[in-house]
């Protein structure tokens, strides 16, 4: 397994110095480890596997909910898929070097912006052994370093996908600790990396609010929060009621588990009564454990819907429980979800543009959607390739976290000896 052994600073300092080789590296070299990377986990997709089964029949493990459980899981279809992903980042365009601006200055300097690496970056992540590919190929083509910290219940699933990377790199002549995974620590090598200033340039915690509130208290170094979701479907008095059931039951039920999923169904009071007894019984039929407030309880009829409590409309579930409220205007629907929602995807279902308009220009979030599931909010969906989490921040990225949020950018100036009066 590719779990490094050594001190949170020695690994970050070896990955600062791989760090300067790879931003230098050529396209071609970096493509050709993603290429690679693909390869081998076609050809060791058993090995993969056996080491994830492992993950999952651990003690440690035994606590962890279903959703949980399935975030852990692979299967060979997921492990094809990270293939697909590292080929698909492969075939993007190479953000490096990317000239943004371009124009000579009245001195005479010819001024270029151009896009570079930022330079080691740092990811946290929890149960889902597929981030170490994600995160790794987004890195490599970036030009990036990556220090790796996952969680203890992935960790031989997430090494043997780490000693994937770490072959291919150095396949392609490019240096092994461009990819580097932490073993054990806990918390302590979190605070740790969140304090690797002058080695660290971004550190990106992809996990509840308990990791982001430890890593805010302790950081030093710049941080993205790929943070949590607690995403809204609302269906507007105007809405086609077939599409908005089947767009209500996939952002609760096709993967509840993951960030994108809705949390809280919110139903517009014109339709209610016409609605939400289909919409409750699809949901309960998928295994979705009800809560709602009064108004909605009382359209609910034969479906068992709980008394919502103040907290309900706050908790990101990860698991099939969801939130139903009744609104009475667009209105409404967007000032619940800004108090509540915590600024990832937040889906209209509506055949008025104008009440779609005034959603989308009125909800605060990274991602809106009109007619569609929040279930799309996924770099490989938007043509990423692959993401390392989701931002909620607005500076300074916000969305899927791509290979150009992975990157900054300089000032080239050139001259025939200008100097200033």
């Amino acid at each position: 397994m590719a779990v490094t052994a050594t001190t949170v600073a020695e690994s970050c300092a070896a990955a600062k110095e791989a760090a300067r080789a790879l931003a230098s590296a050529s396209t071609e070299a970096r493509n050709a480890a993603l290429e690679a990377t693909a390869r081998l986990l076609e050809e060791r997709s058993a090995e993969i596997l056996e080491a994830n089964a492992a993950d999952l029949a651990d003690d440690h493990a035994a606590e962890l909910t279903e959703a949980l459980r399935d975030r852990l899981a692979l299967a060979p279809a997921r492990v094809a898929a990270m293939a697909e992903g590292a080929r698909v980042v492969a075939g993007l365009d190479d953000p490096v070097g990317e000239e943004l601006e371009h124009r000579t200055l009245a001195s005479g300097l010819d001024l270029r912006k151009i896009r570079v690496p930022l330079g080691v970056v740092a990811v946290v992540y929890e149960a889902r052994p597929n981030v170490t590919i994600d995160c790794a190929a987004l890195t490599i083509k970036s030009g990036n370093a990556i220090v790796l910290k996952g969680s203890s219940y992935a960790e031989r699933s997430n090494g043997a996908l780490a000693a994937i990377v770490r072959e291919a790199l150095v396949e392609a002549g490019l240096p092994e600790d461009a990819v580097l995974l932490l073993a054990g620590g806990g918390r302590d090598d979190i605070a740790q990396l969140a304090t690797q200033e002058g080695l660290v340039d971004l550190m990106i915690p992809r996990g509840g609010e308990g990791l982001k509130a430890a890593i805010k208290d302790v950081a030093t170094v710049p941080v993205m929060y790929a943070a949590a979701g607690n995403c809204h479907v609302f269906v507007h008095a105007e809405a086609d009621l077939e599409m908005a059931r089947r767009i209500a039951v996939n952002a609760k039920v096709q993967r509840p588990g993951v960030c994108n999923s809705a949390e809280t169904l919110l139903i517009d009071g014109a339709i209610a009564a016409r609605f939400a007894p289909a919409v409750l019984s699809d949901l309960a039929a998928a295994g979705v454990e009800l809560v709602g407030d009064e108004r909605l309880r009382s359209l609910a009829g034969d479906v068992a819907v709980e008394a919502a409590s103040a907290a309900d409309w706050d908790t990101e579930y990860l698991g099939l429980k969801m939130a139903v409220a009744v609104v009475d205007s667009v209105e409404e629907a967007i000032e619940h979800i800004n108090a509540h929602g915590t600024g990832h995807s937040e889906a209209i279902v509506t055949t008025s543009e104008e009440a779609a308009d005034e959603f989308t220009a009125g909800v605060d979030a990274a991602a809106v959607y009109v007619n569609a599931s929040t279930r799309f909010t996924d770099g490989f969906e938007y043509g990423m390739g692959a993401e390392i989490g989701n931002s909620t921040q607005k500076l300074h990225a916000r969305g899927p976290i791509g290979m150009r949020e992975l990157t900054t950018f300089k000032y080239v100036a050139r001259g025939d000896g200008q100097v200033r009066e």
